[in-house]
């Protein structure tokens, strides 16, 4: 199938999709912050540059845009009907990417907590809950998921 959008319609449309201080990120970041965590933010010193670094908690937090890093059995995480062999190997590629980031970062000594998108969208607060647990938790053990 064929694109709706001209070339520079949809270069233009692209461009305009952030990569970081994306909406679903400020939420994050605002809560932890009102919770007493300082933080970095992209600190690209960690593999797959983390949206949010703990230092003092040795974890890392990736916020997953679902379309974009592949989110398994979501409805956010579709694929185009236009260009589809161009975005399965764009996504499984990010997919690919995700998974060797969080073993490099396993093999640092940190740990990493995935917050998708999808679940902060539809239960917002107990999401974000359970975040504070999850860091909480991480003092002393390795990796987890939201």
């Amino acid at each position: 199938m064929a694109d709706v959008f001209s070339k520079d319609k949809r270069s233009e449309i692209m461009a305009k999709i952030r990569g970081k201080d994306t909406k679903i990120e400020m939420v994050v970041r605002k809560w932890i912050f009102a919770h007493g965590f300082r933080y970095r933010k992209n600190d690209k010193r960690f593999p797959g540059t983390p949206d949010i670094v703990l230092p003092k908690y040795k974890t890392v937090i990736f916020i997953n845009g679902c379309f974009w890093h592949g989110h398994e059995h979501c409805k956010l995480s579709h694929m185009p009907k236009s260009n589809v062999e161009y975005w399965e190997h764009k996504i499984s590629r990010n997919i690919e990417n995700d998974i060797k980031n969080q073993e490099d970062i396993k093999m640092m000594g940190w740990n990493f907590i995935i917050v998708w998108e999808c679940q902060l969208k539809e239960n917002t607060e107990e999401v974000l809950e359970n975040l504070i647990e999850k860091i909480e938790e991480n003092k002393g053990h390795k990796s987890s998921r939201l």
